[in-house]
């Protein structure tokens, strides 16, 4: 069977299960030990109720059972495709990254170009039927990944871009902006947006006036994202696997700093948005509903897609039976001895031979 399980990570929530055992366990031996310091053996069973091990032991299970269902409702269990024909509304987003060495600096952590990646998987993860693609630049740009409505093959093709996709080190915004102006699939003058993500160096690529120019020509909106620490910067490792080896200019370390006055302006004369995450967490859904989602939709063509089928009722619905099973069994067992006893107690009051009143003779009455 052809399984796919949505959120493995779920399954770390098991230690709550396996800690309601032990405590189980642990209040069965305390409990053990109590009843064993407060009478003898041959008392216990006279001076005590009986201790309902059996009802205890099968309460214990239908719980911890039940939780061990929930977590496998929360792993998102799915089997059995289904086809569906959706129509697709949306709008296109080309991302815009900038893998020059600048970007390997690591005062954002791990550092501004993994910071990058994983912002824009947090937009994509906020999507739903747009069409996103991306270009990536340093001293030159290309289209690394078409307009596409498949997200995961996006992100898994995301985690390998790195410096070595482009051919000349530096820094051309200008020429990115205007690479990712004719990657779009549709030629309306709407519906379309670019979103930037870098620390603003440029080398005299001139991406104000080409982001004025992109704008009138076809409207595409421009979202700029700018990484890195604002005033003292950090310095330019020459290699991603942190070694303590940085870029040096005429025998002194070179420090990168964020430029985010071009990318405010690029934004301003777009239309757009300038958002200066600097070295600081930054909540992606946010700015998606909060700016890029403002682009008008379109709408697509419709697309026939094929998913598995959702299987978490079916662990769901059984935990909470047994959580049912669960209150049946540790309340009317009880109930029942309770009246068993009341019942018992009258019955024995009832035959308990009550004395006589005692009758004085008139004579006794006189004498006394």
């Amino acid at each position: 069977m052809d399984i796919q399980f949505g959120n493995v990570t779920q399954l770390n929530w098991l230690w709550l299960a396996g800690l309601a055992l032990a405590a189980v366990v642990f209040a069965a031996g305390a409990r053990r030990q109590a009843r064993m310091r407060f009478a003898t053996a041959n008392l216990i069973h006279r001076v005590l109720p009986t201790s309902g091990k059996f009802r205890t032991a099968l309460c214990a299970t239908l719980v911890i059972a039940a939780m061990s269902l929930m977590v496998l409702a929360l792993v998102d269990v799915r089997w059995g495709k289904v086809s569906r024909e959706v129509p697709q509304k949306g709008i296109e987003v080309m991302f815009v990254l900038d893998v020059s060495r600048s970007m390997l600096a690591e005062d954002a952590s791990p550092n501004r170009l993994e910071r990058a990646k994983q912002q824009i998987k947090d937009v994509v993860d906020e999507m739903a039927g747009d069409r996103i693609g991306l270009v990536v630049f340093a001293g030159d740009a290309r289209q690394q990944i078409p307009l596409t409505t498949h997200y995961d093959d996006f992100k898994q093709a995301l985690d390998e871009v790195g410096p070595h996709n482009v051919r000349r080190g530096g820094s051309r915004l200008g020429d990115a902006l205007e690479v990712a102006s004719t990657s779009f699939l549709t030629k309306l003058n709407a519906h379309k947006a670019i979103v930037v993500f870098t620390d603003g160096e440029d080398q005299e690529s001139d991406p104000v006036e080409i982001a004025k120019q992109v704008h009138q020509d076809s409207g595409v909106r421009i979202f700029t994202v700018g990484l890195g620490d604002m005033d003292k910067g950090a310095r330019i490792p020459l290699a991603s696997d942190r070694s303590n080896e940085y870029l040096q200019h005429d025998g002194e370390q070179v420090w990168s700093k964020l430029h985010g006055e071009i990318l405010r302006q690029v934004a301003v004369e777009t239309d757009g948005a300038y958002i200066p995450a600097g070295t600081k967490q930054v909540n992606m859904a946010d700015v998606y509903h909060g700016y890029i989602a403002d682009v008008e939709q379109m709408e697509f063509e419709t697309a026939k897609i094929n998913q598995y089928e959702a299987r978490f009722q079916w662990f769901l619905a059984p935990a909470l039976l047994l959580l049912l099973c669960e209150i049946a069994v540790s309340t009317w067992p009880e109930r029942r001895v309770a009246r068993v006893r009341s019942a018992t107690t009258l019955e024995k009051q009832s035959h308990v031979p009550q004395p006589k009143p005692s009758t004085l003779t008139p004579e006794h009455s006189t004498a006394a």
